[in-house]
């Protein structure tokens, strides 16, 4: 794949850019783990300034920024600008926190002195996908080069001024150099990168196949990683809802970042007394969408980030309707405009067996879903391999309390569309991958927790 700038709205190749010789990451790799011998003995104090200062940065830029991520992967540019803001946020968070949650732990043995001290690791690769340009950047690495580990970065290839732009940001901020480094590389050179004994863990969030294959790359080497995978997340809504609050919802929880979102609503799962109405008003509310050029603040629905996901989803649809799933609206893409643009679309009376039952569909899709009862919807939300976060809409405390107790997935969110918040650890189970970022656990999951026994 080449490394390029292509604007998905116009189709027009930006910018090309010359994938990094061999002999141009063994030098990147060197300077990483040379600077790391040192970055590891820098001050937390002085690493928060740094961070502080890329924090400073972001905002103060944010819509270049914005409008960088825009070109490159076609999402509206007001969530560009809220995705920059969002980074500069888990800077500040961890340059704030970052001491506490490392801080040594005492603790009563029969030793005269018992300690947990969090140390780091080394070298981080991080596999970066190209939805969330920056946020997926920033979330890894702040923890990670506060703990005092040093960063490599591959990223999307579709994003490399992105990419670019992110290891721009923490020199500028003062972080010396190789503590934060952009590799731009193709998929065919992870592998080795991952095998050679200076990186010491690596981390992906992308593709269920892409993820497979680095765990089983690292596994081999035995090191660690951080998988945040797909996700096809269900959006409940039951008899006591709020319906008004719940179908708004529904609508951004959907279409956020063009659809493109592993932890976007995918899948709607209805109680059966009030499925007509959420239907109803739920396909309203797709008719008042704009789709446009993403450049402009009042677009709602840019263009999907390439041709190749543009034709999968096309393909996904027109297979699940030939399978037997109803179309209430939109369901093809549009043809009479340059641009990988794909109408909102609802598919209803999805059939035992059908393609839309399981599979994960990334740009803007619902899969609608009617249920008799609170077991039926459990049972359905659960009918999948994948495991990110979960909505459920009910003012009845018992099933309030059943959905947080059953549902399988690393995020239930009751009254709310799922999200990430630099306050709270972050990830999947099943299929949609294992580890936690952002919160305590995401800055512990890169640092060695050494015991140590004094007497």
């Amino acid at each position: 794949m080449a490394i390029a700038t292509v604007n998905p709205f116009t189709g027009e190749t930006v910018k090309t850019f010359q994938a990094l010789s061999d002999i141009e990451i063994e030098q990147k790799l060197s300077l990483a783990q040379a600077q790391f011998l040192k970055y590891r003995t820098i001050p937390l104090s002085q690493r928060s300034q740094w961070l502080s200062e890329a924090a400073t940065i972001l905002e103060q830029e944010r819509d270049r920024f914005g409008k960088l991520l825009t070109l490159e992967m076609g999402k509206p540019l007001k969530a560009a600008i809220a995705e920059v803001e969002k980074c500069a946020l888990v800077c500040r968070f961890y340059a704030e926190h970052a001491a506490q949650y490392l801080a040594d732990v005492s603790v009563q043995t029969d030793a005269t002195t018992s300690l947990i001290k969090y140390q780091p690791l080394g070298i981080v690769l991080a596999v970066m996908p190209w939805n969330f340009p920056f946020w997926q950047v920033f979330r890894f690495a702040a923890p990670a080069l506060m703990a005092g580990n040093v960063g490599l970065l591959k990223h999307a290839s579709n994003v490399p001024q992105s990419a670019l732009a992110i290891e721009e940001i923490f020199t500028r901020a003062g972080f010396p150099e190789g503590a934060f480094q952009t590799l731009l590389v193709g998929a065919d050179k992870v592998a080795a990168i991952v095998e050679d004994d200076r990186v010491k863990a690596a981390t992906l969030t992308g593709s269920e196949p892409a993820g497979a294959s680095l765990a089983a790359t690292a596994g081999k080497q035995i090191k660690k990683v951080v998988l945040e995978l797909g996700g096809s997340d269900p959006f409940i809504v039951m008899p006591s809802a709020d319906l008004d609050q719940a179908v708004q919802t529904a609508v951004t929880a959907r279409m956020i970042n063009n659809g493109q979102s592993c932890i976007a609503a995918k899948r709607f799962i209805i109680a059966e007394e009030i499925a007509d109405q959420f239907i109803d008003r739920l396909v309203e509310q797709y008719k008042q969408l704009k789709i446009g050029d993403p450049m402009s603040m009042d677009t709602d629905i840019g263009p999907l980030a390439t041709p190749g996901i543009l034709q999968d989803l096309d393909q996904q649809v027109e297979i699940s309707v030939q399978q037997g799933a109803k179309v209430l609206i939109g369901g093809h893409a549009l043809r009479d405009r340059p641009g990988n643009f794909y109408l909102p679309t609802i598919l209803s009376e999805i059939p035992k067996g059908c393609l839309a039952e399981h599979d994960e569909f990334f740009g803007p899709v619902a899969l609608v879903f009617r249920v008799p009862d609170l077991e039926s919807a459990i049972a359905r939300a659960n009918d999948s391999p994948f495991g990110l976060g979960a909505s459920a809409w009910t003012q009845d405390q018992t099933e309030q309390d059943r959905f947080i107790s059953e549902l399988e997935a690393g995020a239930v969110f009751i009254n709310g569309m799922v999200k990430s918040d630099v306050r709270m650890p972050f990830g999947g189970i099943k299929r949609s991958g294992f580890g936690r970022e952002l919160g305590r656990e995401g800055i512990l999951e890169f640092v060695n927790v050494k015991s140590v026994w004094v007497k």
